[in-house]
């Protein structure tokens, strides 16, 4: 097996290859990681189930997000009320394993860097350690953020884009849905429990939205996206190359990883498939397991 090349040394350089065409589809590139302390600037709510935290501060300016689903690590204090972080290693961190910092990952929904401002949004769920933080913060408060360590880069080379996801998935979709070019065309499919957790969307005009809705049951448990997957084509027309994007519960993404492999057989830089969160499984992160 080949061995992959890093490029973090030059990731603006290889970002361009991609979007160019170069790599042939679309591209995981790294970027140079750091750790910033950041403040709360402000926060507001997003429907019924996220909460907007808006960070900036000195140690902002420089910060990168190249890619719609770029994610960045919260690190919070243990439940000791310790707050162990890592430490700057060239163009990555290290992390220490005892203690292991305690972390809760969030996707990038915005970077403004003339304004100097950051926006995570953070799904709210009961108990949820980022999800309280989110609702007890104040402008002012400092949290420490690292990355975001890269993402996959698409270049505007498909015909048609299928994205899906969960209420955690929503800001990357909510971001894709912006920067896509206007005159892209795809389905998204957002699973949420009823209407009040919709959020207002700003998609290219070839696209169609749909919310999911899954009633009464639990997160993670639903299988609404499915069903909804199932009503999409059934194979990809010749000549067109479609572009697959889900991210949600690890488990609910079984049967679409599935569905979308066996009927529209995409080549392997032609989908990105992410578990965001597994049930039962407090700090789930996919690249551990």
């Amino acid at each position: 097996m080949t061995a992959r090349i890093d490029h973090r040394g030059r990731h603006l350089e290889r970002i361009a290859e991609v979007r160019a065409g170069d790599a042939d589809g679309a591209d995981r590139v790294p970027y140079p990681i750091g750790l910033r302390r950041l403040e709360v600037l402000r926060t507001r709510r997003l429907g019924s189930a996220l909460i907007r935290v808006t960070l900036g501060g000195a140690e902002l300016d420089g910060f990168q997000t190249h890619a719609a689903d770029d994610h960045v690590k919260f690190v919070l204090p243990g439940e000791d009320g310790v707050l162990t972080l890592p430490e700057q290693n060239g163009l990555m961190l290290h992390w220490p394993r005892d203690p292991r910092p305690t972390t809760r990952e969030y996707t990038v929904r915005r970077y403004d860097a003339e304004a100097g401002e950051l926006d995570i949004d953070i799904a709210l769920h009961r108990g949820g350690l980022g999800s309280d933080w989110a609702e007890a913060v104040n402008p002012g408060d400092a949290v420490h953020v690292a990355g975001p360590p890269g993402g996959v880069v698409v270049p505007p080379i498909y015909t048609r884009y299928l994205l899906v996801g969960d209420i955690t998935a929503l800001p990357a979709v909510d971001r894709w849905l912006e920067e896509l070019p206007r005159d892209a065309r795809g389905w998204a499919l957002i699973e949420v429990a009823d209407a009040a957790e919709e959020i207002r969307l700003d998609p290219p005009p070839g696209f169609e939205v749909r919310w999911c809705h899954r009633g009464d049951a639990a997160p993670g448990t639903s299988d609404v996206l499915e069903r909804a997957v199932a009503e999409l084509p059934q194979e990809v027309p010749d000549g067109e190359r479609w572009y697959v994007w889900l991210a949600g519960e690890a488990g609910v993404l079984k049967p679409l990883r599935r569905w979308v492999v066996s009927a529209w057989k995409p080549a392997k830089r032609d989908v990105d498939i992410t578990g965001y969160w597994k049930l039962g499984v407090a700090d789930f992160d996919e690249d551990d397991h």
